[in-house]
């Protein structure tokens, strides 16, 4: 009989349990590891961002058995960077991912970022910088942001167009200065693109301020079309439109490859090297789903999709590696031969804190000095 009685306890309290989470999905939800959905706004190409969510969908029902749905708000670093402060912590997004940690370093300071919290084996997997003499940093010492992956900005170049106008293949960023480019460059505006921003400041930090903006100035008088994504600029490469393009990031060139179109990339001696910084925004509804989610892309499965997709590994006890033929021995090969970052000498001239204490300056000098007097510059050298 109490054998009995216990029973029909048990049953109803499992009953009511059910009932419960039926009536209240809320404090149902509450109980879970993680929420059911994830919001993403990124400049992260769809190639890598789609597998990357679709494999952590996977993930999150082996593991939770939690069913997410995952979404990305695509926009370029700067549209999300000013849509993020428009939001004032009241976020259509929950993880802000990729881009110049100079803005996330911006976010932090408005107040518009929550702590990682990440695991403690997470965070000292990845080294605090890399290279000399100004190291990139790969995390924020205060939480706030954390790097993903490695990616160098450099030069898409078409061979073929090249070889028509009897040019060797550029190696360093001076090589885009050759006159008889005049018209053959395509880039995208620092103010509409942060690998552009960044390369910017490569060139001012590494010649000064008044030879850098000089420099600028004769790019531009070879440049013909500045487009509103850097995406774009690898893409008209490729279709032969242009024999060059400045500012690329190395995996955005690498889909061109990919897709079979004649496109060849390098990366100059000082190219700026993103960590592929992610962070969770303030307010975000899904911070438990958003932090699961840049822990994931750290582990082994994370990084394996970024080595298919041409990135470079940010842990350093991966490397790019696959059998022959293979996609991540494409990557090798057309990266110049290089597995790993932290394998090689690494040359940054890249100061984060000087980049984000002008960012907005750069901007306004690049509209007044050389958006707006395009066609002027292009008469003049």
């Amino acid at each position: 009989m109490i054998r009995g009685q216990f029973l029909i306890v048990a049953t109803l309290t499992v009953v009511l349990a059910a009932l419960a989470a039926v009536l209240n999905p809320a404090d149902a939800a509450a109980t879970a590891p993680i929420e059911d959905e994830l919001v993403l706004i990124t400049p992260v190409g769809k190639t890598f961002s789609d597998p990357a969510l679709a494999e952590f969908a996977k993930y999150a029902r082996e593991r939770w058995n939690i069913k997410i749905n995952t979404s990305a708000l695509s926009a370029g670093t700067p549209i999300a960077y000013g849509r993020i402060v428009e939001w004032n912590g009241r976020p259509q997004a929950d993880l802000f991912w990729g881009g110049e940690s100079a803005l996330y370093d911006r976010l932090a300071a408005q107040n518009l970022l929550l702590p990682l919290d990440l695991s403690k084996e997470v965070t000292d997997s990845i080294p605090d910088s890399i290279g000399k003499p100004n190291p990139v940093s790969l995390k924020d010492p205060r939480g706030f942001w954390v790097g993903t992956v490695l990616e160098s900005c450099g030069i898409a170049y078409h061979p073929r167009l090249l070889q028509r106008l009897g040019m060797p293949p550029p190696k360093d960023w001076d090589d885009l200065l050759d006159p008889r480019l005049k018209g053959n460059v395509a880039q995208a505006p620092p103010t509409r693109s942060s690998s552009s921003h960044a390369a910017y400041e490569v060139i001012l930090q590494r010649d000064g301020e008044a030879k850098g903006w000089e420099w600028a100035k004769r790019l531009a008088a070879n440049t013909g079309i500045f487009v509103a994504r850097s995406r774009d600029v690898p893409s008209l490469v490729a279709k032969g439109e242009f024999a060059v393009g400045f500012a690329v990031p190395s995996y955005f060139a690498f889909e061109e490859r990919l897709a079979g179109f004649d496109i060849k990339y390098v990366a100059p001696r000082t190219a700026w090297i993103t960590s592929g910084p992610a962070a969770i925004l303030k307010g975000a509804k899904h911070p438990n789903a958003a932090r699961a989610f840049v822990e994931f892309l750290l582990s082994e499965r994370g990084q394996r999709i970024a080595i298919d997709r041409g990135l470079f590994p940010i842990v350093p006890k991966y490397r790019i590696q696959g059998l022959p033929g293979s996609t991540a021995e494409m990557a090798v090969d057309f990266n110049g031969g290089i597995r790993s970052y932290f394998e090689v000498e690494v040359i940054s001239v890249y100061d984060d804190e000087l980049a984000q204490k002008r960012y907005e300056q750069v901007n306004a000098t690049f509209r007044n000095e050389i958006e707006s007097v395009a066609d002027e510059l292009k008469r003049r050298y």
